[in-house]
């Protein structure tokens, strides 16, 4: 039995059964979708998520539980971003492999999807992706191969879409080369529902497990292929070995069925719901409440919105109510509810009250799988109805829902005090309530940067595909990569939250290892509350010869303080996070040479910085007449010679310059074999071979 996931265990049962999952499914706990189980910046807590899961799958006969979704966030439109983590691909490595390490310690199987390269819903089920080999590594396959190499899932599922022009279904390159021969995946690779085109290539490629089912007829494909010489009989054996693998590996762990704690799954349920809560912005001290008249604005308090729509929507045990949340915490004070539809009512209730709480967020119908958004506005209704209250009630605070990454500069603008939500789960409602009223203290950090406008993101221009194909033009320069690396202003950064105390950091060191650099950082609780602070470690290489962002996510970690406290933190940078992917070599390589490592709460609130040397591992490439000068004087070795070479009687004349210029520089990206006939016939080819081959054994 496979089902879906991932923040819930959507198993139907009896006439409800399809295989669209469109029917309804039986009560399970509604965890915080990825959107917001992303924003708690902890594994520790995503993988108890996941044994959660793990137990709720066994209690109800699943084997495998579909997820985690890992791809991307190329783009905010993506009407799937609310399932998968971050635009960053180490934080969302680490949160999934902690969710399949969680669902597999239970002896239920995970599905790592959607393998790769599927950032759209668009034209899902045709359109390629066509991205260069070294963004393809770096960003939309290192996800992935994280979660492969520390987590072992037990499968992995293919996407819809093409890769290169290639169905990711057919892939070779993708099933085969890569995952199982580079990173060593022993699973079983399902198909995404529906994504098999031709079932013949995709088992020769190193698909083994093809959903739904056909009814047999791609069964009877394979076998007149194989009878007709043009499938190999063992590709077919290699698979049926592996979904029978599969089958023993589930049936070993299963034992009786037994029921789940709903109580205890909720609570934990409301712990990540609380801890994923983003503080954006906190004017004046607003939050947390103090016991006042309430007015609360908002038809999400009352209906929240909590999960996503299409397969990964899941009936929930019970939902906390916002509304009914903060009356309980309110206590004996009065709390006044406008729907919001009626903007002058609206806003004679926030006049009248103390404090406005307005709910704004996005609508289940403005996201799903299987289409994405146009823009990423709040609805015009809402911005009005925010300027009407916050005309009469300055002491506004905006809770915000949604899945997918919305416009917040009139928010902002407005607003004194915005608490972002995301999706939360079932227990939302609850674990708003708390971070309001300062039960909890907030400690979500955005996992994806919120742009001043649409226009701002990095793949604007090549979303969604055209023609049958999307162009990754922008490289890897995906997300924060893209905003800091050109300073391009923001809404609110990415790792960017707020807290109810204040967290200093001093002390930093840093000390490269042979697997990369130790970092140790004091952090000081110089607040007067407890509270958890996320800090943030970032790489950087200043004149790298290779195109790179400022900086990148190295590695992070959680503390949690009691005011006054202090304590030192450890970050452990791989060295991996270091490389980048060499085209030429094939290979990850790290470039030798001072790297930035900076600590701070966002990638723009960097509180310290210090640089570390690391010592390279590229490959030395020989030297041809195809080098350019420029590359030959930027080598110590060769640059010597070459030198030696230009000053002794200008063999290839470049000693004096008529033209007001700096020849040597002009030269710089020419080919040294072009320059034998600049020699005046002075140095000959045998000659020019003779000097690169002396070069090239005194450098190896």
């Amino acid at each position: 039995m496979l089902t879906d996931g991932p923040h819930g265990v959507r198993r139907q049962s009896g006439s409800a059964t399809d295989h669209l999952g469109i029917s309804g499914s039986e009560p399970v706990t509604c965890f915080p979708p990825a959107v917001g189980l992303s924003q708690t910046w902890d594994p520790a807590l995503v993988e108890r998520i996941g044994q959660a899961l793990g137990d709720e799958s066994r209690a109800l006969g699943v084997h495998v539980l579909l997820g985690p979704g890992v791809n991307i966030k190329r783009d905010p439109r993506c009407g799937r971003n609310f399932e998968y983590y971050s635009e960053d691909p180490l934080l969302s490595g680490m949160l999934g492999a902690a969710w399949v390490r969680g669902v597999q310690s239970r002896g239920v199987g995970a599905s790592l999807k959607h393998f790769a390269a599927n950032n759209a819903e668009h034209d899902r089920m045709r359109a390629s992706s066509d991205v260069d080999g070294r963004t393809l590594r770096e960003i939309y396959l290192r996800t992935f191969e994280i979660v492969v190499r520390q987590a072992r899932p037990w499968t992995v599922m293919c996407s819809y879409n093409r890769v290169n022009g290639v169905y990711a279904s057919e892939n070779t390159w993708l099933l085969t080369t890569v995952l199982r021969d580079e990173w060593g995946f022993d699973g079983v690779v399902v198909s995404d529902w529906g994504a098999v085109s031709d079932r013949v290539a995709a088992v020769a490629a190193g698909l083994d497990l093809e959903m739904p089912t056909t009814g047999g007829s791609s069964d009877a494909e394979v076998v007149r292929a194989v009878r007709a010489g043009e499938l190999d009989a063992a590709a077919v054996a290699r698979a049926a070995a592996r979904v029978a693998d599969l089958t023993r590996r589930v049936t070993q762990t299963l034992t009786t069925a037994t029921s789940f704690d709903i109580d205890a799954h909720h609570e934990l349920a409301r712990e990540a719901a609380t801890r994923a809560i983003v503080l954006l912005k906190n004017d004046g001290d607003l939050l947390p409440l103090a016991p006042s008249t309430l007015a609360v604005i908002g038809g999400f308090a009352r209906e929240p919105r909590y999960q996503g729509g299409g397969s990964s929507h899941v009936n929930p045990t019970r939902v906390d109510i916002p509304l009914d949340e903060i009356r309980r915490l309110a206590g004996d004070h009065p709390v006044s509810y406008s729907p919001g539809t009626d903007v002058a009512a609206a806003a004679a209730a926030a006049e009248s009250a103390e404090t406005a709480i307005v709910f704004l967020g996005l609508t289940a119908e403005a996201e799903s799988e299987g289409y994405d958004r146009e823009h990423i506005d709040l609805p015009a209704e809402q911005l009005d109805l925010l300027r009407a209250v916050v005309e009469v009630q300055p002491r506004t605070v905006v809770v915000l829902a949604h899945g997918g990454v919305v416009r917040l500069d009139a928010v902002a603008d407005l607003a004194p005090a915005i608490v972002d939500g995301a999706l939360l789960g079932q227990a939302g409602g609850g674990a708003l309530a708390d971070v309001l009223f300062g039960v909890a203290n907030p400690s979500g950090r955005l996992a994806e940067t919120v742009p001043l406008r649409l226009q701002d993101s990095p793949a604007y221009l090549n979303f969604p595909s055209e023609s049958g194909h999307t162009v990754y033009g922008e490289r890897m320069f995906v997300g924060y990569r893209w905003y800091d690396t050109r300073e391009l202003p923001v809404a609110f950064p990415f790792g960017h939250g707020l807290s109810y105390t204040r967290f200093t950091y001093s002390d930093l060191e840093l000390e490269a290892t042979g697997d990369g650099v130790a970092v140790r950082v004091t952090v000081t609780n110089s607040g007067d509350r407890p509270g958890r602070d996320v800090v943030q470690a970032y790489a950087g290489l200043p004149g790298s010869r290779v195109g790179r962002p400022v900086r990148w996510l190295a590695g992070f970690a959680s503390v949690t303080l009691e005011p006054g406290r202090r304590q030192t933190v450890e970050i452990t940078i791989d060295r991996t996070d270091l490389a980048y992917w060499s085209t030429d070599a094939a290979r990850w390589v790290v470039e030798p040479g001072g790297y930035e490592v900076s600590v701070g709460a966002s990638s723009r609130d960097i509180r310290l910085t210090a640089t570390v040397t690391v010592a390279g591992d590229e490959p030395t490439r020989p030297f041809t007449r195809e080098s350019t000068l420029g590359e030959l004087l930027a080598d110590p070795t060769a640059a010597q010679t070459i030198l030696t070479v230009l000053g002794s009687a200008s063999p290839f004349g470049v000693a004096d310059s008529g033209l007001g210029s700096d020849l040597l520089r002009m030269l710089e990206s020419v080919p040294i074999g072009r320059m034998v006939g600049f020699s005046a016939g002075k140095v000959t080819r045998e000659q020019l071979d003779e000097l690169l081959a002396g070069i090239n054994a005194h450098r190896s």
